[in-house]
């Protein structure tokens, strides 16, 4: 029961950490690089469907990436909807790919994103700590009905601690390497 419990946990700490790395990599650098193009969406015959999808996004060079659509009639839909998105990027359109440049970062910039990044660290560090809590929920609720003996929940609780610090430190470490990515000009 209590390794149900702990396998749980840790299933669910992992899962923030998958979470925590979508975050990342939807906050741009200013390197090119396919993942920030994740989020796009494309209406593709009445659809929202993801741009990976409709399209094969590649690395051109450092700063820039190449769009090709696979059908090219979407190659003007395609572009729209990079422009709409809340990624500040200004694609154009060169026959049937499209190039979509990433723009220098200001320092500002540059610290309104290590910001975000220490938000969604925190969100990750807080998801957990909730798995956690949960777990030692669940140990006290076997001590409750005896179906542990306390040590058996101390030895329970001891074990998700040493589980949610190695987790933590995992999200902390994840955040020093984004930061370190979003301060390199």
């Amino acid at each position: 029961m209590i390794n149900e419990i702990k396998s749980d946990a840790e299933k669910r700490m992992k899962k923030s950490l998958e979470a925590l790395g979508s975050a990342f990599n939807k906050i741009r650098t200013g390197r090119a690089h396919p993942a920030i193009l994740d989020s796009v969406m494309v209406n593709y015959y009445g659809q929202d469907t993801p741009l990976k999808q409709v399209a094969a996004v590649n690395v051109e060079d450092s700063r820039t990436l190449v769009v090709a659509p696979w059908e090219k009639n979407l190659t003007p839909t395609i572009e729209k909807a990079i422009m709409s998105s809340d990624l500040g990027l200004n694609p154009s359109t060169n026959g049937d790919v499209i190039r979509v440049p990433m723009p220098m970062l200001t320092e500002e910039t540059r610290r309104e994103m290590v910001k975000q990044a220490k938000a969604d660290a925190e969100h990750g560090r807080v998801s957990v700590r909730n798995a956690r809590r949960d777990a030692n929920n669940d140990l006290k609720e076997l001590l409750k009905e005896k179906e542990i003996s306390e040590d058996d929940q101390r030895r329970g609780e001891d074990e998700i601690q040493k589980l949610t610090d190695r987790y933590i430190a995992e999200v902390d470490k994840m955040l020093k390497a984004k930061e370190e990515d979003l301060m390199e000009v």
